[in-house]
C-alpha cells in the first residue's frame, strides 16, 4: 500500500521550528502556531534559512524525513537527511547508464517527447476551452510541436535532443501569453527568463518549478536514486541531475497550469510583486503563500496515471515517476514510461 504524505513548507521570515515528544513544532514570535507527529509528513521546505533546533534536525533524519532549504525565490540551496539508505547495485547501474550516450538517450528521448506532448497538449486544451481566444500562433505552435515528436523518437545524439528540446520551449513559451486570458498586460509573457526572472510571469514559473524539483528530487532519493546523475541535463557541481530531467514531464501539468489558473482566476495580481533596483521581480511572502496554497491543493486531485491504469493523488506521481525510473534502471522492465498528459 503507497501512502501518500504531504510537505510542509515554511515560508513565515520568523518561524522557529523544534521538538517536543515524537512531535515537531513551529512557532512564530513564540507562539506556537502548528504541531503534528513527525509521521505525518515526508518534507520540512523552509523557504530562507529558518531556525531549527539540532534536536528537530536529528529527528528527522531518525525518521526519513527530508528538511530542505531554499532561497527566499524557491532556489535549492541545501538539504539535510539522515543516513542514505539506498540500493547501491541500483545507483551503480544508474551510473553505468550515464556513462554511455546511447543507453542515456534511450531514457532522456522519451522524457523530452513526453515533455513537448504536453506542452501540444497544454496549448490544444486551451483551443478546445477557449475557441473564441485561441489565436492562430498556438495553432501554429502546437502544429510545429506535434511534428517534432517523430524527430524527438529517432534522434542518435543527446546534443542534437537538448537542441530540438530548445526549439520546442522557445515556440512554447513564445506563445504563452495566448493562454493568459485575463491581466494580459500585467503578466506578459514574451521569453523565459531564469538568473533572474525579469517579469511577474516568469517569477512565478521560476518559484513553481523550484517547488516541483524539490518535490522531484525527495521522490528520487526516497527509491534509491541519486538525484544529482542524469541521463539528459549534464553533470554539474551541485545540480541535481536527474530530478531536472524527470522533472521535464511535469512542467506544463504541475508548473505552467498552476501558473496560468493562478493569473486567470486572479488569485495574484501585480500588487503581489516587487521590482528590485537591479530589476529582478520576486514575489511577495503573501504570494508565495497563494502560490504554495494552490500547488497543495493541486496535489491532492485525483488522476487515473496514463501508464499503471491506478488512480492517485496528483502529488504521488513524481513518486511513481521515480519508482518505475528505478524499476527500468534494475532491468525489471523494457523501457521508461515517462508521464503523458491525455
Amino acid at each position: 500500500m503507497k501512502k501518500h504524505l504531504n510537505t510542509l513548507y515554511i515560508t513565515t521570515e520568523d518561524a522557529y521550528l523544534s521538538k517536543e515528544r515524537e512531535t515537531f513544532v513551529v512557532e512564530i514570535g513564540h507562539k506556537k502556531i502548528f504541531q503534528a507527529p513527525i509521521h505525518a509528513i515526508e518534507n520540512i521546505v523552509c523557504f530562507g534559512f529558518k531556525p531549527m533546533t539540532p534536536a528537530l534536525m536529528a529527528f528527522c533524519a531518525e525518521n526519513n524525513v527530508g528538511v530542505s532549504f531554499l532561497s527566499e525565490t524557491g532556489k535549492f540551496l541545501a538539504r539535510v537527511e539522515g543516513a542514505q539508505q539506498g540500493n547501491v547495485l541500483l545507483r551503480k547501474a544508474q551510473y553505468a547508464i550515464a556513462d554511455i550516450e546511447v543507453e542515456s538517450l534511450k531514457i532522456a528521448r522519451p522524457i523530452i517527447a513526453a515533455k513537448v506532448a504536453n506542452y501540444r497538449n497544454l496549448l490544444l486544451r486551451h483551443q478546445r476551452n477557449h475557441p473564441d481566444m485561441s489565436t492562430d500562433d498556438v495553432v501554429t505552435v502546437a502544429r510545429r510541436l506535434g511534428d517534432r515528436l517523430a524527430e524527438i523518437q529517432s534522434v542518435e545524439t543527446l546534443d542534437r535532443l537538448r537542441g530540438i528540446e530548445g526549439e520546442c520551449a522557445s515556440a512554447y513559451f513564445g506563445t504563452l501569453s495566448s493562454l493568459i486570458t485575463s491581466q494580459g498586460v500585467d503578466f506578459a509573457f514574451t521569453k523565459r527568463t531564469k538568473r533572474p526572472p525579469l517579469d511577474p510571469a516568469n517569477a512565478l514559473l521560476s518559484f513553481l518549478y523550484a517547488i516541483l524539483a524539490n518535490d522531484v528530487r525527495s521522490a528520487l532519493e526516497t527509491v534509491g536514486l541519486d538525484p544529482q546523475v542524469g541521463f539528459l541535463h549534464q553533470l554539474r557541481s551541485g545540480r541535481p541531475s536527474l530530478a531536472l530531467d524527470i522533472m521535464e514531464e511535469f512542467r506544463a501539468y504541475l508548473g505552467d497550469r498552476v501558473m496560468l489558473n493562478l493569473i486567470n482566476l486572479k488569485q495574484l495580481t501585480r500588487r503581489d510583486f516587487e521590482i528590485r533596483e537591479s530589476g529582478e521581480v520576486r514575489m511577495t511572502d503573501e504570494a508565495r503563500k497563494t502560490v504554495i496554497t494552490a500547488y497543495q491543493k493541486r496535489k491532492q486531485e485525483e488522476i487515473t496515471h496514463p501508464f499503471l491504469g491506478e488512480k492517485m493523488t496528483v502529488g504521488l506521481l513524481p513518486h511513481v515517476q521515480a519508482q518505475l525510473m528505478a524499476r527500468y534502471v534494475r532491468g525489471d522492465i523494457p523501457e521508461y514510461p515517462p508521464f503523458y498528459l491525455k
